[in-house]
């Protein structure tokens, strides 16, 4: 049995990241599953230990880390078995080394991966844009995002995941949601699963640490 694809969109709360699995489900051939931080933290996570793998740069939990350091590492064993079944896999994520204590979590994760065909995809978004959305979801849903005021018009949190997602920045492909909608990001993933090079982004980092 071939091993399915796995793609891993990185980037920072409502970057589009959920927009452009919805649109990869949708479009891609085959059975994509969606295993990332929002089905983890929405559908999985005890409340008590919430948000955990979304937990946001800062140290403001140090208590829950190496519990986030766990559940990160579980998921990617997971993506890991569905991958090997031949299932494809589609995963939302928001790394980041802004905790209390350094954990090396992503490439801890990324070694998980060995052997597998994963594309690790940068998802770019200007803060202004993520600013604007932030409060659009506010507005229509009541979803209780940090926004900004005249005095702060971003927030520190929001400003720290600028800063922190993005670290090392290797990436495969790297897309901007200010500029292709979620159909076009996907459009630009299919490319260039099919028209290579070979992902070497994850096994890259994966090497970060490894002394």
């Amino acid at each position: 049995m071939s091993p399915g694809q796995i793609v891993i969109l990185n980037g920072a709360p409502r970057s589009g990241k959920s927009s452009i699995v919805a649109a990869i489900q949708e479009s891609f051939d085959g059975v994509w599953m969606n295993l990332g931080v929002d089905t983890f933290k929405e559908c999985a996570t005890p409340e008590k230990y919430s948000p955990g793998i979304g937990l946001r740069p800062g140290g403001e939990c140090p208590d829950l880390e190496p519990i986030v350091a766990m559940m990160y590492r579980a998921m990617y064993a997971s993506i890991a078995a569905h991958s090997r079944f031949g299932l494809n896999v589609a995963v939302d994520v928001g790394h980041h080394d802004g905790y209390s204590q350094p954990l090396g979590i992503l490439p801890s994760c990324a070694r998980l991966l060995d052997g597998l065909p994963a594309l690790f995809v940068g998802v770019r978004c200007p803060v202004d844009v993520i600013m604007a959305r932030r409060m659009a979801a506010r507005i229509e849903g009541g979803t209780p995002y940090v926004v900004g005021n005249e005095d702060e018009p971003v927030p520190a949190p929001v400003r720290r995941w600028q800063t922190a997602v993005h670290q090392p920045g290797i990436y495969d492909l790297d897309v901007d949601t200010s500029i292709l909608t979620p159909q076009q990001c996907a459009a630009e993933i299919s490319r260039r699963l099919a028209n290579g090079p070979p992902p070497e982004a994850l096994r890259s980092i994966a090497n970060l640490d490894a002394d």
